[in-house]
């Protein structure tokens, strides 16, 4: 077990110089020291982990937390990651108090209850292709496309009024914006979280058939409604929830686009689709620093000994380009059938919303392609807005043209 000595502290995050690639200077740490001290926004000093088989043992150790108000828990930056009061339900607890409250809403995510919601993704679907090819040339496929479809799925799953679908897509994405201040992502916060107390004082009042509904009337069953715990999972839901399909959407549009071969594989075969989702969420793996955790005690991994009270964050997009996970990491290839990946998670705290942000993706594609089969990207990589100024990696705009 040893203590290592790193002469310079890496800032995290760094910006990539390939927008498929995470930046080179971490794929150095995982060469040179796998699990290293890097520089986060916020000014703390965390391990960085960067192989995938110790990212896995991290996030099934229960000896590591989730719990952010934990002390020495990563602030990725100073805004709105650990408020007084405020739980983002299952994201923040651990075990044993985690598997009871995730398997309450399990059911809503199962393959099978989510197989029922695939002909009014595909309505979705269509109707935002509609609005693509009736909009004038070029159009911007994040704001027609990309981030419209995984809203209105989500606000169709939770129950929340589409109306409401702007303001709730600006608040979120200006608390994962580290452009915006810590005042205006305080805002954003509160703004979201009153939005879901008020949204589910109304569905207490008048329960509907959607997710909150039944939840509302599951626990109502049970003895008694737990407002604060409804609207903290709401709010987790609704702000994961599209944010991170959005993003995959849009850059696993510009990866098929720029790897034509890998794209006629899915249109001649689109048995294959699932497969390149699969690869997409691998190759970008957009959310990161998911993983989060802090020691509750002295713990060695990788031969690296890690102190109670320390963060650790795993660099997931690098234990997802993995050499020794995986063949050929840097290549993307539809046809690696590779599912051992961790873009969605991994261990207790796997993403619920899986199942839901896959099939998405697979109808996405596989609708697209087909119906504007001539599809091309406006502009060349290096001229694209890509999100490096994100906590969820993506494209802030995608130009296309037919």
């Amino acid at each position: 077990m040893t203590e290592v000595a790193q002469p310079q502290v890496l800032s995290w995050p760094l910006k990539r110089a390939c927008p498929f690639s995470p930046p080179s200077e971490y794929k150095a740490l995982r060469e040179e020291a796998p699990i290293s001290r890097v520089r986060l926004p916020s000014g703390m000093q965390v391990w960085a982990i960067s192989k995938l088989k110790d990212i896995r043992t991290m996030l099934t150790d229960p000896r590591f937390s989730s719990d952010r108000h934990q002390p020495g828990f990563p602030l990725i930056a100073e805004g709105v990651e650990a408020i007084s009061g405020f739980r983002a339900s299952l994201n923040e607890m651990d075990a044993p108090e985690h598997g009871p409250k995730r398997r309450e809403v399990l059911g809503e995510f199962t393959l099978k209850r989510i197989q029922t919601l695939r002909p009014r993704i595909q309505q979705i679907v269509d109707d935002q292709i509609d609005i693509v090819l009736s909009s004038g040339l070029p159009v911007d496929l994040v704001s027609t496309l990309a981030l419209p479809v995984p809203s209105l799925v989500i606000c169709e799953l939770l129950g929340v009024p589409v109306r409401d679908q702007e303001y709730f897509q600006t608040r979120t994405q200006a608390m994962i914006s580290r452009t915006f201040s810590h005042d205006q992502r305080r805002q954003a916060f509160d703004e979201l979280l009153d939005y879901f107390d008020e949204l589910v004082t109304e569905k207490e009042k008048n329960p509907a058939d959607d997710l909150i509904g039944r939840l509302i009337a599951k626990q109502r069953a049970e003895g008694g409604v737990r407002h604060r715990e409804i609207v903290e999972l709401g709010f987790l839901l609704l702000s994961a929830g599209h944010e991170t399909t959005a993003s995959m959407i849009s850059l696993g549009v510009v990866a098929l686009l720029e790897h034509p071969e890998q794209l006629e594989k899915i249109v001649a075969d689109p048995r294959k689709t699932m497969d390149a989702v699969e690869e997409i969420a691998r190759y970008f793996t957009v959310a990161e620093a998911a993983g989060a955790r802090v020691a509750t005690a002295d713990v060695e991994l990788g031969g690296v000994l890690i102190r109670k009270g320390e963060g650790v964050i795993p660099l997931s997009s690098l234990g997802d380009r993995d050499p020794e996970a995986f063949q050929n990491p840097d290549t993307f290839d539809i046809e690696r059938g590779a599912k051992n990946h961790i873009a969605f998670g991994y261990g207790i705290h796997q993403c619920l919303g899986a199942n839901l942000a896959r099939m998405q993706l697979q109808i996405v594609f596989d609708t697209l392609f087909r119906r504007i089969p001539c599809l091309h990207l406006e502009g060349s990589l290096d001229e694209m807005p890509f999100k490096d100024d994100s906590e969820v990696y993506g494209l802030h705009e995608l130009m296309v043209s037919w």
